[in-house]
């Protein structure tokens, strides 16, 4: 039998975690509005950004939800969330950066994108503010980061933010609560010309 599937060691060492994790728990009383961060070249940030607003939106909290490059076509999460009660949905972007080819343009938008974002971060009535890709409006510096930092941080003390897109600039990381960077193994789409499906990217 190998050391894996002895089952009293197995139980020793979960005994182990779970006195680690009940002291863990113990000793997070604080708190507060969590800054959460998801990066990186993998698929599923805003997936996970969306899975995140379920939750919220399952123990009857207000949402409110910025698309800062997504909106060239339409979306299964825009049809989905916008009809929801309590779902303020904006999508503000022109698509992607290689199909609007206009600075400007994007520039434009992003600004009035946080505009937008940025009404919300005043408002406590907002429990959770989903930023979709608004990593992307950053790398571009289609917005000023010491304004989006500065209003991220003067937002009401429970309310909870979700940035997504990649390259997510390292102040931005600074400043976040909860930070994950995804990898990307394998894609359909860039490694075996599969398109975008309903359900999976659309």
């Amino acid at each position: 039998m190998s050391r894996n599937s002895n089952p009293e060691r197995h139980a020793q060492r979960m005994a182990i975690k779970q006195k680690i994790m009940q002291q863990r728990i113990a000793q997070a009383q604080k708190e507060q509005g969590i800054l959460l961060v998801l990066t990186g070249p993998g698929k599923g940030k805003s997936s996970s950004g969306f899975g995140m607003v379920a939750r919220a939106l399952g123990h009857g909290m207000k949402v409110g939800i910025v698309q800062f490059i997504k909106g060239a076509f339409s979306t299964g999460e825009q049809a989905f969330f916008s009809q929801l009660a309590n779902v303020d949905y904006h999508v503000m972007g022109q698509g992607y950066t290689w199909d609007t080819q206009d600075r400007e343009q994007d520039m434009a938008a992003a600004s009035a994108a946080w505009d937008v974002v940025a009404k919300m971060l005043q408002d406590p009535s907002y429990d959770l503010l989903l930023l979709d890709e608004l990593n992307i409006a950053l790398k571009y510096q289609y917005l000023d980061l010491d304004r989006v930092l500065d209003d991220l941080q003067a937002r009401p003390a429970m309310q909870h933010v979700i940035v997504t897109g990649r390259n997510a600039p390292p102040e931005l990381i600074e400043l976040a609560d909860t930070v994950t960077d995804m990898r990307a193994l394998k894609h359909a789409f860039k490694d075996q010309g599969i398109k975008a499906q309903k359900g999976i990217e659309l």
